[in-house]
């Protein structure tokens, strides 16, 4: 994509540094290409995650793009001495590409979330934002993933949807995987997954309040929200993180955080993992 790729490394795990109009600028340049793209975006539970799953850190590995998202992993590469631009999560990437891609007539579809989410996403963004071509929305059933018909149908009402942009909401590490496995027969330039995003636009799930998440503490109003789907995640899943983060900043600068990646070793999750 990119001559050369500024990324960081926070427990192994490569990160874009990017700005938010960095980002844009990458979505344009994949949209020009034509070719495949998936774009990931990781917090400190996708980062617990990837620890524990070899296939899910192949993915994040060989994905196009890597945004960070969350103010923990923000503190955390300030104080590994590698600090990132700014945080680019889902829920503001959306309506701020989205205004983007009206003015341009880029082409998006939203897959994912549940009834109806999506499509009262559309509704919001659309009103945000005249003449956007959001031209597909669609919440697939839960398991749907182990389902190879309502794959093939899901894959089918894409490519005949035409968009430029996919944004897929189905919570990590199912959306990573999702994409991984079907990316290159959706015949999408980017495809992004974008956890909750799509809960926050439709008024489903309401953002903390600014503060909150500067202070880092938008886990807290998140948990508060949903305390039964959150609370192992939150309070058994991610604590770890800070005592990694502290054991890799003590082990000392044996090696900098940061890579710089040629375009050609950046081409998203090759065949092999897509067939597992």
């Amino acid at each position: 994509m990119m001559h050369h790729r500024h990324r960081i490394s926070i427990l192994g795990v490569a990160i874009d540094a990017l700005t938010l109009g960095e980002a844009i600028d990458a979505f344009r340049l994949f949209i020009a290409r034509k070719e495949p793209s998936v774009v990931l975006a990781v917090n400190v539970d996708v980062c617990m995650k990837i620890r524990q799953d070899i296939e899910l850190r192949e993915i994040f590995r060989k994905a196009d793009l890597v945004l960070v998202d969350g103010t923990p992993m923000m503190w955390a590469a300030r104080f590994l001495g590698r600090p990132l631009p700014e945080r680019v999560s889902g829920s503001d990437f959306v309506p701020v590409f989205c205004d983007v891609a009206a003015k341009e007539g880029y082409r998006i579809f939203l897959l994912g979330a549940g009834p109806s989410v999506a499509e009262r996403a559309k509704d919001w963004l659309e009103r945000r934002n005249p003449g956007l071509k959001i031209v597909g929305t669609y919440a697939p059933p839960v398991g749907f993933e182990f389902d190879e018909r309502e794959n093939t149908r899901i894959i089918d009402l894409i490519r005949r949807a035409r968009p430029d942009v996919l944004f897929a909401a189905f919570g990590a590490p199912k959306q990573e995987k999702w994409l991984a496995r079907h990316y290159r027969s959706l015949d999408v330039p980017v495809a992004m997954g974008v956890g909750s995003a799509f809960d926050y636009l439709a008024g489903r799930l309401k953002r903390a309040p600014r503060w909150m998440q500067t202070a880092g503490l938008e886990w807290t109003f998140r948990l508060g929200q949903e305390p039964r789907r959150l609370w192992r995640r939150y309070l058994l899943d991610d604590p770890p993180f800070v005592f990694l983060v502290l054991k890799e900043r003590l082990s000392g600068p044996r090696r900098p955080g940061r890579e710089l990646v040629a375009p050609e070793e950046s081409v998203g999750p090759t065949e092999d993992t897509a067939a597992r």
